[in-house]
């Protein structure tokens, strides 16, 4: 049961009519087999980036689709009613290219932006290091002048796309001063002294590869710093916010998928002489589930036109992360619970969804973090 969305313009609607199609024929058959043999469909993102669907948040100048946030992750919510391990893949690169997108310097946008947003090179973001996850201003890899450029040593963790993603949008400490001593650097995926650990073994979201990426003295020009010296951590603070989002849309996508699988089994399984969905217990929770997964979109929308509008949005962002993961975690669930012994078998893809619903919890900052970021709003006059 495809979601009713109101979208402003008829190229909007087009938009995401494309991506329905594509989430349907192409997203849908692959991603079961894809996801139990781990599989990483690089293919697919450069099928996306031709469809014009990697770039939407993006300026048209440089090959973007200049789409509002209201429109463009709308999109990332279709194709992650399909397959999460995708919706979260473009998420992170939307997230990879803000930084250049938004600090970058002409120059710097003329030479990479074009690549990036055809989506012919894919992107990742080191942020979080293995002592350092939620709290970024602790982060130890370090950048150190050295000639023309600089020299990273450290390792980032939790990457996605790590050891598959063709550059590296990476933040470093550039010196000492805390918050105000970390860098955000471009590096390309075959810098030598890069390299990726093996990935991790995750419970879920198994066909998008998760590593860390260690910097042994791996050399940077000066030109592939984004941003001032020093002005690293409010670079990434804001991508995060517009990142966040991102998640929020592709977690209520998921949340989507186990709902129209949950109504469609509901219809045809009977218990008792009738379809069990037309008994009340039943009933009750499918209409909790379609209540979490509306009330998930319309919070990630609210925080998305606050953005178009250019208000600050990040409390509202942190709501919708906060919202839509929580909803999500609890409508995989429920699905599991309504098709019964079956949501506990690997015939359905009921208990995908529920593994796979769980790190939208914790990336893009725990939901704990979320709530300290909406607590410390609060005390705000």
């Amino acid at each position: 049961m495809p979601a009713t969305r109101l979208m402003p313009t008829e190229e909007a609607q087009e938009l995401i009519d494309l991506a329905r199609e594509i989430a349907t024929k192409e997203l849908a058959p692959r991603a079961p087999e894809a996801e139990r043999d781990e599989v990483f469909a690089r293919d697919i993102f450069r099928m996306l980036g031709a469809a014009g669907l990697m770039s939407l948040p993006y300026p048209e100048q440089f090959g973007g689709g200049d789409q509002a946030s209201e429109v463009y992750l709308q999109v990332f919510e279709e194709l992650g009613t399909e397959w999460a391990s995708i919706g979260v893949g473009v998420s992170v690169h939307a997230l990879s290219c803000y930084p250049l997108v938004t600090y970058g310097t002409e120059e710097q946008k003329q030479r990479w932006l074009p690549d990036m947003l055809s989506g012919e090179t894919l992107g990742a973001y080191c942020l979080s290091e293995p002592h350092a996850g939620s709290d970024p201003a602790a982060m130890r890899t370090r950048a150190v002048r050295s000639g023309d450029g600089y020299v990273i040593t450290g390792a980032k963790a939790w990457t996605t796309h790590g050891g598959d993603a063709d550059y590296y949008t990476v933040l470093a400490r550039t010196s000492d001063d805390g918050g105000r001593g970390i860098s955000c650097f471009l590096v390309p995926g075959d810098a030598e002294g890069l390299s990726a650990a093996k990935p991790e073994h995750k419970m879920g979201l198994t066909g998008s590869p998760t590593a860390t990426m260690n910097f042994d003295g791996v050399y940077v020009e000066e030109a592939r710093r984004i941003g001032e010296e020093g002005q690293g951590l409010p670079i990434a603070l804001a991508a995060l916010d517009s990142g966040r989002l991102g998640i929020a849309a592709v977690a209520t996508g998921l949340a989507q998928g186990a709902l129209d699988l949950a109504i469609n089994y509901a219809n045809e399984r009977e218990a008792f002489g009738k379809p069990i969905i037309q008994h009340e217990g039943l009933g009750f929770l499918l209409a909790d589930m379609a209540a979490d997964v509306a009330s998930a979109r319309a919070t990630y929308l609210a925080a998305a036109r606050l953005k178009d509008a250019g208000w600050p949005f990040s409390r509202e962002s942190a709501i919708a992360k906060l919202v839509a993961t929580d909803n999500a975690m609890s409508v995989t669930t429920n699905a599991v619970q309504v098709l019964g012994g079956a949501g506990y078998t690997r015939d359905f893809p009921a208990e995908r969804y529920m593994r796979e619903a769980k790190v939208m919890q914790i990336f893009e900052g725990t939901n704990q973090i979320q709530r300290l970021v909406i607590s410390r709003h609060l005390t705000r006059r």
